[in-house]
């Protein structure tokens, strides 16, 4: 334990874990993970560049959509490098610095898809409530303003978060229980009062997150009330499935969040590696699914796709 004491933060190099007791495996492993990651790049730049390339889409909603993709893309190359590195090379080592960022980045695009959900869950029930003015309120302009604000909020609170960590000694062993810097992991091998760096860390999920996960379900409470005000069936139907990819799309990226702090806070005597997958997949599965959920149920990203691969072809 001494050996560790006065080690200064900088030159700390942790050690990330594959899956505990199936190293044996890991080859196998990556296998499903790598095309996970292969289908999340290609399908989220798809997505950006049906968005970027067709006039057909450039609308407020489908802006929000690359934004979507933007942040799905930035989760999955977040944890890339370390994830497959473990898996085809046993490559565990990283660097305190290149930890912090990896931890950084993995929480930022976390907040910034929470983010833009929430912006989307706007967008809806402006849409619903008050389709005449749609345009107006939606503008390019404002849209801009939301984006450079979703990016400036997850700098802010984020920040202080990982920066409270250079201040901490670490003492203990240097072994990582993920394939990733994982914020909470971090600190479980401090040697020095974590309190201040758990209420900095749980103030900034709360006031991110926690916050858009209630804003997010208020608007579906004025979405709802607004659709059971329409007198036809019919169109009370048409002008829900609107809202069908986004409440999708929600459910995919809040599950498997709340599922993660179930398991890490109740699931003690779980196997190792059922927490390893649980946490590896929690951030392969809405980078993975939103571009099949509203390629599928959105017909003008599936026609503008369909265009896109089509003229390839050729």
């Amino acid at each position: 334990m001494s050996a560790f004491r006065n080690t200064t933060s900088p030159s700390i190099i942790f050690l990330l874990t594959g899956v505990p007791g199936l190293e044996a495996f890991h080859i196998w492993i990556s296998i499903p993970f790598c095309f996970l990651y292969v289908t999340a790049v290609s399908g989220n730049s798809l997505i950006l560049f049906a968005v970027t390339t067709q006039p057909i889409l450039h609308e407020p909603m489908y802006y929000f959509l690359s934004m979507l993709s933007t942040s799905d893309l930035g989760l999955s190359m977040s944890t890339l490098v370390t994830m497959l590195g473990i898996f085809w090379f046993n490559a565990r080592e990283i660097s305190f610095n290149a930890c912090l960022s990896q931890m950084f980045f993995i929480k930022f695009f976390t907040v910034m898809e929470s983010s833009v959900l929430l912006a989307m869950a706007f967008d809806r029930f402006v849409a619903i409530s008050n389709p005449l003015r749609y345009a107006t309120i939606l503008t390019d302009s404002r849209i801009a303003q939301i984006g450079v604000a979703v990016v400036l909020r997850g700098t802010v609170m984020l920040t202080p978060m990982v920066a409270l960590l250079k201040r901490l000694s670490y003492c203990h062993s240097h072994v990582l229980h993920h394939s990733y810097c994982y914020h909470p992991d971090v600190m479980k091998l401090s040697c020095t009062d974590t309190r201040i760096n758990s209420a900095v860390g749980l103030t900034a999920m709360i006031s991110t997150v926690g916050v858009d996960s209630v804003l997010i379900l208020f608007s579906y409470v004025l979405i709802i009330k607004t659709v059971l005000s329409i007198a036809s069936p019919e169109e009370r139907k048409k002008t829900f499935s609107t809202c069908i990819s986004h409440i999708v799309a929600v459910a995919v990226f809040y599950i498997p969040l709340i599922s993660l702090s179930f398991v890490h806070r109740f699931g003690k005597g779980a196997p190792a590696y059922a927490h390893t997958m649980i946490a590896n997949t929690y951030l392969l599965i809405p980078p993975v699914m939103n571009p099949i959920i509203y390629s599928v149920k959105t017909k003008q990203i599936r026609k503008a796709v369909i265009k896109i691969l089509h003229s390839k072809e050729i």
